[in-house]
């Protein structure tokens, strides 16, 4: 069993639920309630200093519904060590932000929160990442429909010519070289 892994253990026995290893990749499954404190203790013990990404999956059906991936980085000592965390989360229930950690993990909750309708506690910015602001759906969901639902935003793209057709960032599709594809090679003509 990986050293981290075992002194993870060791220091929280009754938080770390379950060790899962996976081609060589270790998964510790912890304790909602002490799940900051371990990656706390993962970033200034263990270091862990690279929050590489933090992501949600929707259990839809089953509860708790909604469970958080958290993927950990050691750099240092030219060394690099992986560590993914994950813990459930009852749906109602705000996940704590991990952002006073890793100041990056601001991005990726935002993003959750966006396409999944998770809330993080301790979140100093909540505004939409990817739609726009005033959109009332959650799209990453499960029990968001495929076709999508009703919206106010016109169908730009799909009724007429888009904005930026023939702009000054669009190539044209020719077999010329990549000079003659760039748009302002056309005025040259």
């Amino acid at each position: 069993m990986n050293t981290v892994v075992t002194i993870l253990r060791e220091r929280f026995p009754d938080a770390i639920l379950d060790v899962v290893e996976f081609r060589g990749e270790h998964t510790a499954v912890v304790e909602k309630a002490r799940a900051v404190e371990i990656m706390r203790y993962c970033r200034d013990e263990l270091g862990f200093d690279y929050l590489v990404d933090v992501s949600s999956l929707d259990h839809y059906g089953d509860e708790p519904r909604w469970e958080l991936v958290y993927e950990l980085y050691a750099l240092g000592n030219g060394a690099c060590h992986h560590l993914r965390i994950r813990y459930k989360l009852p749906e109602g229930e705000k996940a704590d932000s991990v952002s006073s950690i890793w100041p990056t993990a601001g991005w990726h909750e935002r993003e959750i929160y966006d396409m999944m309708g998770i809330e993080f506690e301790g979140l100093a910015d909540h505004r939409r990442i990817l739609m726009w602001e005033g959109y009332p759906y959650f799209p990453l969901r499960k029990d968001f429909p495929l076709a999508g639902r009703p919206s106010e935003m016109p169908d730009v793209a799909f009724t007429d010519r888009a904005p930026l057709a023939g702009g000054p960032f669009v190539t044209s599709p020719t077999t010329a070289a990549t000079p003659h594809r760039e748009p302002r090679s056309r005025e040259m003509e």
